[in-house]
């Protein structure tokens, strides 16, 4: 399903249904397909067979990337149709796990906001950032919903700001302040007769709106493609006439950077990196007909994996791991300036 599909014309099950044949063809990808299959489950009303796709990926041999968001989404679903023992008991076994994910943190936290456990949403936000933020120049992207959704909760409970609302108003980018976003008498004035009301109101929702859409329906990344210096061995080896677009493996790093930072400096947006491998690039050039020696498919290929959901946003921050897989930072390694 594209992002930009209406929501009411999209048949749910039948989707899921679509990923889950998908994740059968491409195994390496099956727990991100079959998460998306078990939002459109729980989309369709049928949140049981939903429960059940997050069974089978906890039960799989194979070792899931973030089994923590697992199953924090199954707690989140069990407590929507009427299993609230067993959800509590998985969102006290995800905060005792304490992941350094924030995603996991988000959907117990949410959920307990969703279901009148205030003080317990405060708390469990509160403990994420703190685990997550403390010591932290700079708050990264993925972590913008906790600072945000521990704002809201504070608001609805009447708490007076701290250093961390502070923070998360530094980091909200929306013409309309987290405290008018938050506020709890935002709900009173739906129920308004005066238009005025009822207009300041629509503009907020627009704006929150917005908000939620830029967060869930961002395009794939213009994505490079990235082979690890032992890949890449053995893709030449393999199919020596790539030897001309990798002439060594120093050079394919820094064409990427350099090709990273023309996209950026040109006003491209959502830039990304992909890592191949040479069964995962074999099978794809069998399934497209081709040789893998044919370096056409070298853009083909990284744009799939996009798809998939494989990049990995570009630039990382300067203390991050450099994507090239150095286990510098980023910012002592590819990340340096001229």
């Amino acid at each position: 399903m594209r992002p930009d599909t209406p929501a009411e014309t999209v048949d749910h099950t039948a989707e899921a249904a679509r990923l889950e044949r998908t994740a059968g063809l491409y195994p390496e990808d099956s727990e991100a397909l079959l998460l998306r299959a078990a939002a459109h489950l729980e989309l369709a009303g049928d949140r049981p067979t939903a429960t059940a796709l997050y069974d089978r990926l906890l039960s799989s041999t194979d070792g899931l990337d973030n089994p923590h968001l697992v199953r924090a989404l199954k707690a989140s679903n069990l407590w929507e149709y009427g299993h609230e023992a067993e959800a509590r008991a998985i969102i006290e076994g995800v905060r005792v796990a304490s992941p350094r994910d924030p995603a996991p943190w988000v959907i117990v936290a949410e959920a307990l906001e969703s279901h009148d456990e205030l003080e317990a949403a405060h708390d469990t936000f509160t403990e994420a950032v703190r685990l997550l933020l403390t010591d932290v120049p700079q708050p990264p992207q993925p972590t913008h919903p906790l600072l945000f959704g521990r704002h809201r909760v504070r608001r609805m409970l009447g708490k007076s700001h701290d250093e961390w609302d502070a923070l998360a108003d530094t980091v909200h980018s929306l013409p309309i302040t987290l405290d008018e976003l938050h506020d709890p008498k935002r709900v009173w004035s739906l129920g308004s007769e005066n238009p005025v009301e009822l207009e300041a109101e629509i503009t907020r929702l627009r704006a929150e709106l917005g908000a939620y859409r830029e967060a869930l329906s961002r395009p794939f990344p213009v994505a490079i493609l990235h082979w690890p210096a032992t890949e890449l061995s053995e893709l030449l080896e393999a199919y020596p006439t790539l030897a001309s677009e990798y002439p060594s493996h120093e050079t394919h790093l820094a064409t990427i950077e350099s090709a990273l930072r023309e996209l950026s400096s040109s006003g491209t947006p959502n830039l990304g990196i992909v890592t191949g491998t040479v069964p995962s690039y074999e099978a794809f050039a069998a399934s497209e007909l081709s040789s893998p020696g044919d370096a056409t498919l070298l853009p083909q290929y990284a744009t799939t994996l996009a798809a998939r959901g494989r990049a990995v946003a570009w630039p990382p921050q300067s203390t991050a791991a450099c994507w090239c897989g150095s286990g510098q930072p980023y910012g002592a390694c590819h990340g340096r300036t001229a």
